[in-house]
């Protein structure tokens, strides 16, 4: 199984920075194109956890637009295996918190639909790690 396809990895990348543009702009229709239309996809946020696509919608909708809780991205990881897989994990500074926040998404390519996230998940470090 090839790792890190440059192509790939590029589409992941650009497909990943649409969505978190659509956090910003709250942006529902991208971000729900973004997920698996499916029962069996999970997001955990820091305040929420969204159990299939109906509650990730519903969560969607009743949050306010704005830049949430990202300052700025710290690292990005993208890691592809073969053409249809891939995760993505951002560490990143939090808005008015002296906390480092995390995030990462497992993308699977299904025939017909293109990529989508099967999984998602947010949290927050007790203290900001040194670097």
């Amino acid at each position: 199984m090839d790792v890190n396809i440059p192509e790939v990895v590029e589409e992941i990348r650009t497909l990943f920075e649409r969505y978190e543009k659509a956090l910003i702009d709250k942006d529902v229709d991208v971000l729900d194109v973004t997920f698996w239309n499916s029962p069996h996809t999970i997001r955990y946020a820091v305040h929420e956890n969204g159990y299939g696509f109906e509650e990730i919608h519903a969560h969607r909708v009743r949050r306010p637009p704005g830049p949430g809780i990202k300052l700025a991205h710290r690292r990005l990881v993208i890691t592809t295996l073969g053409r249809d897989f891939a995760t993505v994990n951002l560490e990143f500074d939090m808005r008015g918190r002296a906390t480092t926040g995390r995030q990462s998404q497992t993308w699977v390519r299904f025939p017909g639909l293109g990529w989508k996230v099967v999984s998602a998940h947010v949290s927050v470090t007790e203290a900001s790690p040194a670097y």
